[in-house]
Protein backbone atom coordinates (compact mmCIF):
# COMPACT_ATOMS: atom_id res chain seq x y z
CA UNK A 1 0.00 0.00 0.00
CA UNK A 2 0.85 3.36 -0.77
CA UNK A 3 -0.07 6.87 1.25
CA UNK A 4 0.20 9.94 -0.69
CA UNK A 5 -0.68 13.19 1.03
CA UNK A 6 -1.09 16.49 -0.90
CA UNK A 7 0.24 20.05 0.07
CA UNK A 8 1.13 23.42 -1.13
CA UNK A 9 -2.65 24.46 -2.19
CA UNK A 10 -4.18 27.55 -1.46
CA UNK A 11 -5.00 31.13 -3.18
CA UNK A 12 -3.65 32.84 -5.34
CA UNK A 13 -4.34 35.86 -7.99
CA UNK A 14 -4.32 34.93 -11.50
CA UNK A 15 -0.43 35.38 -12.68
CA UNK A 16 1.12 34.36 -9.46
CA UNK A 17 2.70 31.26 -8.68
CA UNK A 18 1.89 27.97 -6.44
CA UNK A 19 4.40 24.67 -6.23
CA UNK A 20 1.86 21.02 -4.81
CA UNK A 21 4.32 18.61 -3.25
CA UNK A 22 2.83 14.90 -2.78
CA UNK A 23 5.15 13.01 -0.10
CA UNK A 24 4.15 9.01 -0.52
CA UNK A 25 5.21 6.55 2.26
CA UNK A 26 4.61 3.25 2.84
CA UNK A 27 5.45 0.20 0.11
CA UNK A 28 7.74 3.04 -1.62
CA UNK A 29 10.84 0.05 -2.29
CA UNK A 30 11.35 1.49 -5.82
CA UNK A 31 10.09 4.99 -7.52
CA UNK A 32 6.48 4.85 -9.24
CA UNK A 33 5.53 6.87 -12.15
CA UNK A 34 3.63 9.59 -10.76
CA UNK A 35 0.89 11.95 -11.78
CA UNK A 36 -1.26 15.35 -11.52
CA UNK A 37 -4.79 15.30 -11.75
CA UNK A 38 -7.78 17.77 -10.93
CA UNK A 39 -10.98 18.01 -10.90
CA UNK A 40 -13.02 21.42 -11.07
CA UNK A 41 -16.57 21.80 -10.05
CA UNK A 42 -19.19 19.85 -11.68
CA UNK A 43 -16.52 18.90 -14.37
CA UNK A 44 -14.12 15.50 -14.67
CA UNK A 45 -11.15 14.93 -13.43
CA UNK A 46 -8.98 15.96 -15.66
CA UNK A 47 -4.70 14.96 -16.68
CA UNK A 48 -2.46 17.31 -15.66
CA UNK A 49 1.28 16.16 -15.82
CA UNK A 50 2.83 12.72 -15.37
CA UNK A 51 6.20 11.83 -14.49
CA UNK A 52 8.18 8.39 -15.01
CA UNK A 53 9.84 6.88 -12.27
CA UNK A 54 13.16 7.73 -12.82
CA UNK A 55 12.46 10.85 -13.22
CA UNK A 56 13.60 11.72 -16.77
CA UNK A 57 10.36 11.35 -19.13
CA UNK A 58 7.45 13.63 -18.17
CA UNK A 59 4.47 14.25 -20.30
CA UNK A 60 1.44 17.57 -19.62
CA UNK A 61 -1.68 18.57 -20.93
CA UNK A 62 -1.76 20.92 -23.42
CA UNK A 63 -3.32 23.53 -21.29
CA UNK A 64 -0.49 23.58 -18.77
CA UNK A 65 2.39 23.37 -20.90
CA UNK A 66 5.20 25.76 -20.26
CA UNK A 67 3.41 27.13 -17.22
CA UNK A 68 3.66 23.84 -15.09
CA UNK A 69 6.04 22.06 -14.56
CA UNK A 70 6.40 18.11 -12.57
CA UNK A 71 9.39 17.30 -10.98
CA UNK A 72 10.42 14.52 -7.64
CA UNK A 73 13.04 14.17 -5.45
CA UNK A 74 13.27 10.04 -5.36
CA UNK A 75 15.29 10.70 -2.21
CA UNK A 76 12.46 12.41 -0.24
CA UNK A 77 10.05 10.15 -1.97
CA UNK A 78 7.61 13.41 -3.35
CA UNK A 79 6.93 14.84 -6.32
CA UNK A 80 6.17 18.31 -7.19
CA UNK A 81 4.18 20.27 -9.42
CA UNK A 82 5.47 23.83 -9.95
CA UNK A 83 2.24 26.23 -10.99
CA UNK A 84 2.87 29.23 -12.82
CA UNK A 85 0.83 31.98 -14.85
CA UNK A 86 -1.60 30.66 -12.75
CA UNK A 87 -4.85 31.22 -14.13
CA UNK A 88 -8.88 31.81 -12.81
CA UNK A 89 -9.49 28.48 -15.11
CA UNK A 90 -6.44 26.77 -13.21
CA UNK A 91 -9.02 26.85 -9.96
CA UNK A 92 -10.03 22.79 -9.31
CA UNK A 93 -8.41 20.28 -6.31
CA UNK A 94 -5.25 18.94 -7.23
CA UNK A 95 -4.45 14.81 -6.75
CA UNK A 96 -1.38 13.15 -6.91
CA UNK A 97 -1.34 9.28 -8.08
CA UNK A 98 0.86 6.35 -8.25
CA UNK A 99 1.09 3.54 -10.46
CA UNK A 100 2.66 0.38 -9.14
CA UNK A 101 5.12 -0.63 -11.86
CA UNK A 102 8.32 -2.17 -11.92
CA UNK A 103 9.06 0.17 -15.34
CA UNK A 104 10.98 3.03 -14.39
CA UNK A 105 11.04 5.41 -17.92
CA UNK A 106 6.95 5.05 -18.58
CA UNK A 107 4.55 7.68 -17.60
CA UNK A 108 0.76 7.50 -17.57
CA UNK A 109 -2.00 9.68 -18.48
CA UNK A 110 -4.81 7.98 -17.61
CA UNK A 111 -6.41 8.01 -14.32
CA UNK A 112 -7.51 4.74 -14.83
CA UNK A 113 -3.79 3.30 -14.62
CA UNK A 114 -3.15 4.44 -11.52
CA UNK A 115 -3.32 2.51 -7.96
CA UNK A 116 -3.13 5.11 -5.34
CA UNK A 117 -4.80 8.63 -5.13
CA UNK A 118 -4.17 11.24 -2.40
CA UNK A 119 -7.03 12.94 -0.90
CA UNK A 120 -6.30 16.18 -2.87
CA UNK A 121 -5.41 20.14 -2.06
CA UNK A 122 -7.27 22.53 -3.47
CA UNK A 123 -6.16 25.66 -5.64
CA UNK A 124 -8.09 28.24 -6.13
CA UNK A 125 -6.85 31.35 -8.54
CA UNK A 126 -9.12 34.73 -8.36
CA UNK A 127 -9.24 37.05 -10.92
Amino acid sequence: QVLLVESGGGLVQAGGSLRLSCAASGRTARPYPMGWFRQAPGKERAFVAAISGSGENTYYSDSVKSRFTISRDNAKNTVYLQMNSLKPEDTAVYYCAAKETTYSRVYYALARDYDYWGQGTQVTVSS
